[in-house]
């Protein structure tokens, strides 16, 4: 099971989020707003198609264009993060600790898994190899459960 996050939690995320735009010269506009909370309490990586959907009731003159670059804007500063893996549609991942994905070879479904020890493996290359490491990304791929019951 993923754990879920306590409101709380997400309140302090969504206001730190919203900082970091404030202090990029970012305005924060209502849909940017309920763009970035969605993305935040999302437990699944939401496509930019996924984030209209849910918020065009809230939105009604909100196009996908605007969601889209929206989540441009939140890229570029870091917020988040596109995984253009998996299927041609890119999911969004608020970028907050370092995780890993594992990913549903059947519906394409991402979810998250955290393995700090991992970081040890940047250390270990830059040591044999003598390279400065900027990042590293790795994937893992099986069927989710939900898939496997169908099968």
């Amino acid at each position: 099971m993923h754990e879920h996050h306590d409101h709380e939690h997400t309140h302090d995320e969504i206001k730190e989020a919203v900082e970091r735009l404030k202090s990029s010269g970012v305005r924060i506009t209502p849909q940017r707003h309920a763009v970035l909370e969605y993305l935040i309490e999302a437990e699944i990586h939401p496509t930019a198609d996924d984030i209209y959907k849910a918020l065009e009731g809230k939105f009604p003159n909100m196009s996908v264009a605007t969601v889209y670059n929206n989540l441009r804007v939140f890229k570029d500063i870091g917020l988040v993060k596109e995984l253009t893996y998996g299927d041609a549609s890119s999911r969004f991942d608020y970028n907050t600790t370092k995780h890993y994905h594992v990913i549903c070879e059947s519906c394409g479904k991402i979810v998250d898994f955290h393995y700090p020890s991992l970081d040890e493996v940047e250390a270990l290359a830059e040591t044999v190899t003598g390279f400065q490491v900027s990042h590293h990304r790795m994937e893992i791929y099986g069927v989710c459960p939900d898939c496997k019951v169908k099968h």
